[in-house]
């Protein structure tokens, strides 16, 4: 049979993954006579704590034609100028990963290459005195970049946090206003093709929907990509331990409105605090085998500001990839296509690039294995070097207080990593490899935050007299308070530009 392209597209599965596929399909089909149903059940619930996000999300909302500051309101959202990062080095210290480089490069040298032959000559600076994210956040100030590319303020990224429940109606809400159609059924299981193609789905009541593509949104259990397909899920848990996690909104507490995410190290994990205009949202995800469900909720509560609003929301996962998450004529998206911890925000980024991989490669309804295989590499590349990101935060831990902490110590690591880590323990070389999410300012956060010192400088830093690097070093951090302080309180900046509406 001659392929044809693509026309109906089936969603299982609502939430953010289910609703963003809904939009960016609505968005590429444009001119493409796409016909599209999201077929989910309101009796299933979502799992919904993805409540930070990457710059990258900023690409994809400015894509769709979303506002930046309707977003934030419509969200209940705030801004994100990284994470701080509390007791991972050792109990007691904290570093911040920010959004955007650190420094300017001298002489056809990397700045921190500079940075590093100066220290060696005695000049006394922290990493994060060159970066203006931080001097911001460490104010809890906010503004967005300038478009004068001779100013500091021009050159910085961000993130938002948000309600996800919140975004997946806005994203549902662009989907409809795009005659994406909705179905409330529930799916019971697949019917195959002859070629091992998904042919249908099943509803519980006997009836059933066809389509050319489908795209699996269904959570944990990847209905299709495994109930159905058998992708197959490789199990990353012997780098990345945690495997549970609790969620606990409460009340804000205060009037500061903090522009980063805090994740501090805990005796069996971690726990994430993300402020909204509206509330907070609280977490800690943990390993099971050293910290049991409840103690693990008490660790939480007992490290909130305020009461809790809801029920503890608890989760099972395992950290992983599915082997493909492009099989045959379905696509796994989110949970469906596999779990990192959200350590450093990545989920619905995840979602995004698979999204935009697919857009790249789409099939028609021949769907040529030879371009799945490429868009597999891709994503397949895309998260193995997160998941090395995140097992750094614990690897490069200097942390033995706990049976965890010795734990992560003591397991090895992947290649891919060990080299990044020597590299930069030779000569503070920042390694980037194809499909890096992280770029090399955030590897040197990372390295530097947790104690990883680099053992000389290369060759052409070396040539630099360290002298002469004094006065450029010490303008760059002059220029760094001085924007920081044109920036506006974030809260006001806020409430000026983007307030939620009232409940």
């Amino acid at each position: 049979m001659t392929a044809g392209p693509v026309r109906r597209i089936v969603i299982l599965g609502g939430g953010t993954a289910g609703w963003a596929a809904a939009a960016a399909m609505a968005k590429f089909g444009d001119g493409r006579d796409f016909d599209i149903t999201v077929i989910d059940s309101s009796e299933i619930g979502t799992v919904g704590v993805g409540e930070a996000s990457v710059p990258n999300i900023r690409n994809f909302n400015a894509w769709l034609g979303l506002g930046e500051l309707d977003f934030i309101a419509s969200t209940r959202g705030t801004f994100k100028l990284g994470i701080e990062f509390v007791d991972w080095r050792t109990t007691g210290t904290r570093f911040f990963h920010p959004f955007g480089r650190y420094g300017v490069d001298l002489e056809d040298v990397d700045f921190h290459q500079c940075l590093a032959r100066a220290r060696a000559a005695g000049f006394d600076a922290p990493l994060e005195a060159f970066s203006l994210p931080i001097a911001m956040a460490r104010q809890d100030r906010f503004s967005q970049p300038v478009s004068d590319p001779r100013s500091p303020l021009s050159d910085y990224g961000y993130a938002y946090h948000f309600d996800a429940g919140l975004y997946a109606k806005r994203l549902r809400r662009y989907a409809v206003e795009r005659n994406v159609k909705h179905l409330d059924r529930r799916v019971a299981g697949a019917a195959m093709k002859d070629n091992g193609h998904v042919d249908a789905l099943l509803f519980d009541d006997g009836n059933r929907f066809e389509a050319d593509l489908f795209i699996d949104c269904s959570g944990f259990r990847g209905l299709l990509i495994e109930g159905a397909l058998k992708t197959g899920y490789d199990d990353w848990t012997h780098w990345l331990p945690c495997d549970r996690a609790v969620a606990l909104p409460c009340r804000r507490a205060g009037s500061a409105l903090e522009p980063y995410t805090h994740a501090t190290a805990r005796e069996a994990g971690w726990t994430w605090r993300i402020p909204l205009q509206h509330r907070v949202g609280n977490g800690y995800v943990y390993c099971s085998a050293f910290l049991d469900d409840q103690a693990a909720i008490d660790r939480l509560t007992g490290a909130m500001e305020s009461d809790p609003l809801a029920e503890p929301n608890l989760l099972r996962f395992v950290t992983g990839t599915r082997k493909q998450f492009w099989n045959g004529n379905c696509v796994a998206l989110g949970l469906a296509g596999g779990f990192i911890e959200p350590l450093e925000s990545t989920s619905i980024n995840l979602v995004h690039r698979a999204l935009s991989t697919l857009m790249e490669y789409f099939p028609d309804t021949g769907f040529d294995p030879r371009l799945q295989a490429v868009a597999n590499r891709r994503m397949r590349l895309e998260t193995e070097h997160i998941r090395d990101f995140i097992i750094l935060h614990y690897k490069a831990s200097q942390r033995r207080d706990t049976a965890f902490w010795r734990q992560c110590a003591d397991m090895t690591i992947p290649d891919s990593l060990a080299l990044k880590m020597d590299a930069y323990r030779a000569a503070g070389h920042l390694l980037q490899f194809e499909a890096e999410s992280f770029k090399p300012e955030s590897w040197l956060t990372l390295f530097e935050g947790l104690g990883l010192l680099p053992e000389t400088v290369e060759p052409l830093a070396g040539q630099i007299d360290a002298c002469e690097l004094t006065g450029p070093l010490n303008a760059m951090r002059a220029s760094v308070v001085q924007a920081a302080q044109q920036a506006m309180p974030h809260a006001a900046f806020i409430e000026r530009f983007c307030p939620a509406p009232a409940e």
